[in-house]
């Protein structure tokens, strides 16, 4: 394969095998969920070939390459990638709480099964593990490879928040309604995250806008249904 070579960085082997990677496991996670939905096992498959996945290919691929930077763990503008996150991630999380308030004040109903997951699994205690792994691989290994491959920076953009929001629905072992709910969460989170991390080469600023929303999320499920239905 012909070495590529893009913005400041030197030619290196491997760069259409990452890019294929990453749209690799996603397929497989959306073919597994399918699968398990028809099963007794439902999503979970799916969920945990979700995490160990990203995690797996982020550190092949930094191991074996050296591509930390290239998928935007390191380097870039770190400050600015963390300032403009926690900006968006502000704004996300006040918009989360005024929709939910509203949603529930019109005769929504509490996320039960969210509910259950979270507290009766325990997977309250796991879910910002969750949120590397997802970070990792929309706007880490698939949204720098995108880049690098000379993809246009605003379809890399749509594509990679696109392909986050729809996967909500095969990894979530919850009903589709509630699935629905995070999907709706997951497209602005997406957007908002890609443009932070196009600014500024650095996954991080994602995380932290991720990991604020994630709050929002937590207040949703346990403390404003009580607040308003008591």
């Amino acid at each position: 394969m012909k070495p590529v070579k893009t913005g400041f960085f030197p030619p290196i082997d491997g760069l259409d095998s990452r890019l294929k990677l990453s749209f690799g496991l996603m397929a497989l996670i959306w073919l597994t969920g399918l699968v398990g939905h028809f099963t007794p096992l439902m999503e979970w498959p799916a969920l945990a070939l979700y995490v160990l996945g990203s995690f797996g290919i982020v550190f092949y691929r930094g191991a074996k390459y050296g591509e930390w930077e290239r998928m935007y763990l390191s380097g870039g503008n770190l400050k600015g990638t963390l300032f403009w996150g926690g900006i968006a991630g502000f704004f996300l999380f006040l918009m989360d709480i005024i929709n939910t308030v509203i949603y529930y004040t019109n005769g929504g109903t509490p996320m039960a099964e969210m509910e259950m997951l979270l507290v009766g699994r325990s997977l309250l205690y796991v879910f910002p593990v969750l949120i590397l792994a997802e970070e990792f691989l929309w706007r880490g290994i698939m949204f720098s490879a995108m880049i690098e491959r000379g993809f246009n920076r605003h379809l890399t953009v749509f594509l990679t928040a696109l392909f986050y929001t729809v996967n909500h629905f095969a990894v979530a072992p919850v009903g589709m309604f509630e699935r629905a709910l995070m999907a709706m969460m997951a497209l602005p989170i997406g957007i908002i995250g890609g443009y932070v991390v196009l600014r500024h080469k650095n996954v991080w600023g994602s995380v932290l806008l991720h990991l604020m929303t994630m709050v929002s999320l937590i207040l949703d499920i346990f403390v404003i249904p009580k607040l308003i239905f008591g």
